[in-house]
C-alpha cells in the first residue's frame, strides 16, 4: 500500500476532500442509465468495467489527467458507501489520490491491496461504483460493477480520442456498448431493455460527433 496515496489510510477529511472534488465533475447520486456527469458532452467511450481496475489501465488514466493539467488523478468508491462498509469493517475510507508521475504498481497497490492479507477486502474486488476526475474537473470516469461498464468523457479533441483508443482500446460508443457489452447484463433473454436503451442513448450519444 502507498500510504499517502490513498485515503484508505488517512483520515475522513481527506474522504470528503475527495468526495467535495468528484462531486464537482459527477452527479453521485445519478446512476446508469441516467446522465452521471454534471456537463455531460459528446465523445463518450464505453469499455468493461473491470478494465478500469487493473494495473493495465493506469496509464491510460494518466493520460487523461495530463490532457488537462491534472497532477493526480483521484478515485473515489461510492459503492459500498465508505461509511456503511468499510469503515465498520475497518477498512478506512475508500479513496485515492494517485500522482500521475505514478507508475501502474503504485496504482495497484492503492487498489488491489488487501487489507489485514484478505484479497476480498481490496477496492479492485469490493467497488460497485467508481469515480475517477482530477483536480481540472475537465475529464471523468465512471464505472459501475451492475452494469459492469465504465463511461469516459472528458477528450480534448477527435484526434486525441482516436490515438487514446489506439493506444489503450478497445472502447465503445454508447451503440456499441449497448450491442456489446451491455445485453449480458440482462440475464434471461440478455436484451437490453428498450427503455434503458433509449436513455443511455440520450445522455451518452454523440450528437454527431465521429468516433474512430
Amino acid at each position: 500500500m502507498v500510504s499517502d496515496t490513498s485515503d484508505l489510510k488517512r483520515g475522513r477529511a481527506a474522504y470528503l476532500g475527495s468526495r467535495a472534488r468528484s462531486a464537482a465533475t459527477f452527479d453521485l447520486d445519478a446512476r446508469f442509465p441516467d446522465q452521471v456527469f454534471r456537463n455531460g458532452g459528446a465523445g463518450s467511450l464505453f469499455c468493461e468495467f473491470d478494465a478500469v481496475l487493473s494495473s493495465e489501465f493506469w496509464p491510460a488514466l494518466c493520460t487523461m489527467a495530463r490532457w488537462h493539467g491534472d497532477d493526480h488523478v483521484e478515485l473515489l468508491v461510492l459503492e459500498p458507501d465508505g461509511d456503511d462498509f468499510y469503515v465498520p469493517q475497518g477498512l478506512g475510507y475508500p479513496a485515492v489520490s494517485l500522482s500521475v508521475e505514478a507508475g501502474a504498481e503504485d496504482y495497484w497497490a492503492a487498489i488491489g491491496f488487501e487489507p489485514d492479507g484478505d484479497a476480498l477486502h481490496a477496492i479492485s474486488i469490493t467497488a460497485n461504483v467508481v469515480a475517477f476526475t482530477g483536480a481540472s474537473g475537465r475529464w471523468g470516469c465512471w464505472g459501475e460493477r451492475d452494469p459492469e461498464v465504465a463511461v469516459f468523457q472528458g477528450f480534448p479533441d477527435a484526434a486525441a480520442r482516436r490515438e487514446w483508443c489506439a493506444r489503450f482500446g478497445p472502447f465503445l460508443d454508447v451503440s456499441g456498448a449497448l450491442e456489446s457489452y451491455l445485453p449480458l447484463a440482462f440475464p434471461g433473454r440478455r436484451v437490453v431493455p428498450d427503455a434503458y436503451a433509449a436513455a443511455l442513448t440520450a445522455n451518452y450519444g454523440n450528437r454527431g460527433t465521429r468516433l474512430p
